[in-house]
This record gives structure tokens, C-alpha cells and sequence, in this order.
């Protein structure tokens, strides 16, 4: 009796850790499925440039808070200062692509555009490596194009809008980001929260002086204005990335990848019920080409890791949201 009853209960335990870490995940993608609307509704009333030095130094100063909270492991070690610097840059690179491109296109695009980044990063991360994606994943890609040139032409053949334009761009450029993180950390203690704080602070140091014309905005910004700003900051930014890393060790590869694929099903969501932005045929049409090209290609990219004996998929799965 009292060996049945503690497996019962160590099962019990086992079951609730485990939809208690799928619940982290999947608020992961809700949080970053909404980050398009909230920096979209954001830059209706600020400056860009305003709106990205607010919200990394907002993140900065979070950051460092709970740094200075842990005292034993507060220091920053020479790589997590050297890796973060750079990965700064190129993150920072990556905000100003996808910020002023949602700025001038649906959040619903924009979430769904960007989710590129989940075929592009295989990609981009084989091309120096020894191993060679199936051709199978080459026709999951080819679907996922297909979904970004029904939304870019959905209302009928015109000229690309300059907003899609730029967030195909980010895609790109934040699939090189995450194979850089991915390159940089490998060998090296490098923490998240120390790597999240100084990528942070080189953001506030970049966006600073761009941004010093327009801070006089400020003052005219009103409670949901700042709002949106610190949901962006505290939420979309710090929560999301600490939570993620957290997350994805306490689960199998296969469901973090399926959980976080989830984003811009959130993106339409939220764009569409809470900004009153239009749900056409083409942009249903264009949302299931690209949930289905980025679950195919994930499942395929995924298991070809696996019979590989490489590194699990979730601690490649691309990091999306504004």
C-alpha cells in the first residue's frame, strides 16, 4: 500500500510539473504572438526609435535588479560580457528590421512572417556544418515562401508593402542571430539572465542617441502607451526569455518546438480580436501555408538531428517576437 500509494503520487507530481512547464510554454507564445500589436499600437504614438531605447531600458534595468537579487552569482564572467556585447549588436539589428516593419504592415503579417526564422535557421546553421538537410525540408521551406508571397499579395498583385518588406528581413536576420547564439555559447558558462542583461544595456547604448531628438515624446504618452512599452520590456523581452530557457530544459525537444509554433497562430489572434485588423481568404490561406511549413519543416529538421545524434531541436528552435 505505501509503495503504491508514493508511485501514485510521484506520478501526480511528474504529470502536474509537466503541464505546469507546457503552461510556461505556450504563455511564451501567446506573450510573443501579442508582442506584434503591442509594438504596432506602440509606434502609432511614439517615435520607433523612442519605442526601442524604452523598452531595452526598461529590460536593462529589470535585469539588473534580479541580478543584484542573487548575490553568490551576481558577477558577469568574461564571456558572458563578450558574447553579450555582440549579441547585442546583432539582436538590437534585428528589433529595428521587425519594429519598423510592423509599424507599416498587419501584426497578423508580422507574426507570421517572421516565422520564417524556424526553416531559415536550419538552414543557415548546415550551411558550415557536415550534415545536409533532407529535400524534404527544402519543400517545407518552399511552402512557408509560398505563405509570405500570399500575404504580401493577398489583397491582389501590387508592390510588397514596405512593412513586409522589412520583417522578411528580420527573419533572415534573426535566423543569423540565433545560429550566433548557438556558436557563441557552445563550451562556454555563459547564464541567461547575465547574457539577457548585457545584450540589454548594449541595446540601451545603441538606441540612445538616435533616439534622443524624439524622448521629449514622453511627456505626452499616456498610461496605455507606457503600458504596451513595459509589457513590451518586462514581458515580451526579460519574462519571455528567461521563461523559455527554462522551459525548454524541463521538456522534450519535440514539445517546446510544437508549443512555441503556436506564436503566430497567438499573432492572427491578436491581431485580428484585439486590433480589429481584417481576416481575408488570402490571409487564412497564407496563415495555414506558413503554420504548415514551419511544423513540417521543424518534425523533419528535428528528426534528422535526432538520427544524427546532434543537439535537440528545441535548443536550436528559433526564438521569435517582437
Amino acid at each position: 500500500m505505501a509503495l503504491g500509494f508514493s508511485f501514485e503520487a510521484l506520478q501526480c507530481g511528474c504529470v502536474f510539473y509537466a503541464r505546469r512547464t507546457d503552461a510556461v510554454l505556450l504563455l511564451v507564445a501567446i506573450v510573443w504572438g501579442s508582442s506584434y500589436l503591442a509594438a504596432k499600437t506602440a509606434t502609432h504614438a511614439l517615435p520607433v526609435l523612442v519605442v526601442l531605447f524604452v523598452r531595452y531600458a526598461v529590460s536593462a534595468i529589470a535585469c539588473f535588479a534580479l541580478v543584484a537579487a542573487r548575490r553568490r552569482n551576481g558577477r558577469f564572467t568574461r564571456d558572458e560580457v563578450q558574447v553579450g556585447a555582440l549579441l547585442g549588436v546583432t539582436q538590437a539589428a534585428v528589433l529595428v528590421l521587425e519594429t519598423y516593419g510592423v509599424a507599416h504592415t498587419s501584426a497578423a503579417n508580422a507574426g507570421l512572417i517572421i516565422s520564417l526564422t524556424i526553416v531559415l535557421t536550419p538552414l543557415l546553421d548546415r550551411t558550415a556544418g557536415r550534415s545536409r538537410l533532407p529535400l524534404r525540408f527544402f519543400a517545407a521551406t518552399g511552402v512557408c515562401l509560398l505563405a509570405v508571397t500570399v500575404l504580401m499579395f493577398g489583397s491582389g498583385f501590387h508592390r510588397p508593402r514596405s512593412g513586409d518588406l522589412l520583417i522578411l528581413a528580420a527573419a533572415v536576420v534573426r535566423a543569423g542571430h540565433v545560429v550566433l547564439v548557438g556558436r557563441l555559447t557552445k563550451g562556454r558558462i555563459v547564464r541567461p539572465l547575465q547574457l539577457t542583461a548585457v545584450q540589454t544595456v548594449v541595446g540601451s547604448a545603441l538606441f540612445v542617441v538616435p533616439a534622443a531628438r524624439g524622448l521629449s515624446t514622453l511627456t505626452q504618452a499616456d498610461a496605455p502607451v507606457w503600458g504596451r512599452l513595459v509589457y513590451l520590456a518586462l514581458l515580451c523581452s526579460v519574462f519571455a526569455f528567461l521563461a523559455q530557457t527554462w522551459a525548454v530544459q524541463n521538456s522534450s525537444a519535440s514539445r517546446a518546438s510544437l508549443l512555441l509554433g503556436t506564436e503566430p497562430v497567438w499573432a492572427v489572434a491578436a491581431g485580428i480580436g484585439l486590433g480589429g485588423e481584417k481576416f481575408t481568404a488570402f490571409a487564412g490561406l497564407g496563415a495555414a501555408l506558413m503554420v504548415t511549413g514551419t511544423y513540417w519543416g521543424q518534425h523533419i529538421e528535428g528528426a534528422d538531428r535526432t538520427t544524427d545524434n546532434d543537439k535537440p531541436a528545441s535548443r536550436t528552435t528559433a526564438a521569435t517576437g517582437v
